[in-house]
């Protein structure tokens, strides 16, 4: 529903975004204050917090008009993570920290702390689990025990695998979303709408995400817990390993290309926040709550990334939480994993967009959204 803004109105996204923490991380410029992140109206001020948790969206001619969806307005655009915009106009109040390393053994303490606190308190009413068998779902699952587990793939899929190796491992309950050529045509415009993407990467990641949601909904849940999050904030990607010699990221030390990786999670968190809500289930992801970004951006190098490892301190933080086996467990990359980038690219060639056609999915995608294909540059 969109908004206007009003003298002294109140009205934040966010489900530990009290008002009063709020105020308080303006005045000492805190970007970390204690909320799972936040994004909407505060004494007339629009607010959003450092890492884009919440989308928040004004309309590019009429600032005073505002709605946590693209589709409420006109001409959306995204107020920045970490902003606010006020009848001064619109400027940035908060940046990521950039602590310096804390010693290991204490920022292990720490973060594994972190960790198990965040993911015990989520509220299990009404609560599904999107599970794909790896580190970062399995320690969100472990959280809310009573949960059911989640995972989408098609037939004979990494993560449909490694999901049911891990809820067996686990003694949970799993519930599989077969996913079919029907599913990605239908789901593909559907997504495109609610979100306001159209590139084949945002579309493949926001489909698995999409088509659990839905399953969940249907059968009766509200909310979604993901582990979003766990990859940038603890070093996941392999890019991560040896920066100085991967043209992936600017920085050659891997705590800078772990800060680089967190830097993208503001437009992240907003394709799979706006994907989920418009399967009907609200996103939660507990190891994005501030305690964990705190702790997260302190580990030292070796906490990250150790002998070709990754996710060092996360691993070692679900030590008490989930079996060995799963804790160890590597995983693909959720588009890559439910086999949903592969059958995308299938399902363009059989429509006729073949590969050596420049951008030959994301013309596939325009055509089943009714639409001329734009280029990459101009979306």
């Amino acid at each position: 529903m969109t908004r206007e803004r009003r003298p002294a109105t109140t009205d934040l996204d966010g489900d530990v975004a009290d008002p009063a923490l709020v105020r308080a991380a303006l005045a000492a410029g805190d970007p970390v204050p204690g909320t799972d992140g936040f994004a909407g109206i505060l004494d007339g001020t629009l607010v959003r917090d450092v890492l884009g948790r919440r989308p928040l969206f004004v309309d590019r001619d009429d600032p005073d008009r505002w709605s946590h969806s693209p589709t409420d307005l006109e001409r959306p655009r995204s107020l920045p993570a970490g902003s606010v915009l006020d009848a001064d106009g619109e400027r940035g109040v908060w940046s990521l920290p950039d602590p310096e390393a804390s010693a290991a053994d204490p920022a292990l303490t720490e973060i594994t702390d972190a960790v198990e606190r965040s993911v015990r308190a989520v509220d299990p009413d009404g609560l599904a689990v999107a599970f794909s068998g790896g580190v970062d779902s399995a320690v969100v699952a472990a959280g809310v025990p009573e949960a059911p587990l989640y995972v989408a793939g098609f037939e004979g899929a990494h993560d449909v695998a490694a999901a049911r190796s891990a809820a067996e491992a686990m003694g949970r309950d799993l519930r599989e979303v077969t996913l079919s050529h029907a599913d990605l045509e239908r789901a593909v415009p559907e997504i495109v709408a609610a979100t306001g993407r159209r590139n084949p990467m945002d579309i493949a990641i926001a489909l698995p995400l999409y088509l659990v949601g839905e399953r969940a909904a249907a059968a009766g849940h509200d909310r979604l817990a993901v582990g979003q999050g766990a990859d940038e904030l603890f070093g996941g990607y392999a890019k991560v390993v040896d920066p100085a010699d991967d043209g992936r990221v600017d920085a050659d030390t891997v705590r800078g290309a772990r800060r680089e990786t967190v830097a993208t999670l503001p437009e992240q968190l907003e394709r799979d926040v706006l994907a989920l809500r418009a399967a009907g289930v609200e996103p939660v992801a507990p190891l994005l709550h501030d305690r964990v970004v705190s702790g997260a951006l302190a580990l030292p190098e070796r906490l990250l990334v150790a002998d070709g490892e990754r996710k060092v301190a996360l691993r070692a933080a679900a030590a008490g939480l989930v079996p060995d086996r799963v804790r160890s467990t590597e995983k693909k990359a959720v588009q890559y994993g439910t086999y949903v980038s592969r059958e995308l690219d299938r399902l363009a060639r059989q429509a006729g967009f073949k590969r050596r056609m420049e951008d030959h999915v994301g013309r596939y995608i325009a055509d089943l959204c009714g639409e001329e294909h734009r280029p990459r540059d101009e979306r």
